[in-house]
C-alpha cells in the first residue's frame, strides 16, 4: 500500500533541460510580447499590462504545444477568469471568502468550457485586489491577452519546426 508519505517523495526522474535554440525563443518571445503591450499601454494610455501576462507569455513561448498555450485557452481564460472575477466582485464585494469562492468558480468554468489557462487563474485575485470597473474585462484582459497571442503567432512561426497555434476553437 503507498502512503502519504511515499507519495511525497516523488520519484520520478528531472525533464530534460530544454535546448539552447527553444529556449532563445522562449526568452526573445516573452521579451516582446510585454514590450509590444507595455509599451502600446505608455504611448496610448490604454491599460494593456496584466500581472498574470507574465505568467502566460512562459506558456505562450516556453511550451508553445501545450492545450493552455493554445489561443483558445489564453483568450477565453484570461476573459472567462476576469468576469468570473467581476461577477463576484460587483456581487459580494471584495471579502477572503468570495475571492475564494470567485477563484474556484474560475476554474470550475475554465475546466468546463476547455479554456483552462493557469496564468488566468489569478485573475479573481488581481480583481479583488483592485476593484477595477467592467472595463477591465476589454482593457486589460481582452486586448491584452489578444496581444500576446498575435506575438505568439509571429515568434512562435518563425523558426524551422515549430508551429503555432496547434488549434483555435
Amino acid at each position: 500500500m503507498t502512503t502519504l508519505t511515499d507519495k511525497l517523495r516523488g520519484g520520478a526522474a528531472l525533464p530534460p533541460r530544454a535546448g539552447f535554440p527553444t529556449i532563445a525563443v522562449a526568452a526573445t518571445g516573452g521579451f516582446v510580447a510585454i514590450a509590444v503591450i507595455a509599451l502600446l499601454s505608455s504611448s496610448t494610455g490604454i491599460p494593456l499590462v496584466l500581472g498574470s501576462f507574465g505568467a502566460s507569455c512562459v506558456l505562450l513561448f516556453g511550451f508553445p504545444d501545450v492545450p493552455f498555450s493554445q489561443p483558445r485557452n489564453v483568450i477565453g481564460g484570461h476573459i472567462l477568469a476576469s468576469l468570473v472575477g467581476l461577477v463576484f466582485l460587483s456581487l459580494f464585494g471584495a471579502t477572503w471568502w468570495s475571492m475564494a469562492l470567485a477563484e474556484g468558480a474560475a476554474i470550475a468554468l475554465m475546466m468546463l468550457t476547455r479554456t483552462v489557462h493557469p496564468p488566468a487563474g489569478s485573475n479573481p485575485v488581481i480583481v479583488m485586489l483592485t476593484a477595477p470597473g467592467w472595463r477591465f474585462l476589454i482593457m486589460p484582459t481582452a486586448l491584452g491577452a489578444a496581444a500576446l497571442v498575435a506575438v505568439a503567432l509571429l515568434v512562435n512561426n518563425l523558426p524551422k519546426g515549430r508551429a503555432y497555434p496547434k488549434y483555435w476553437l
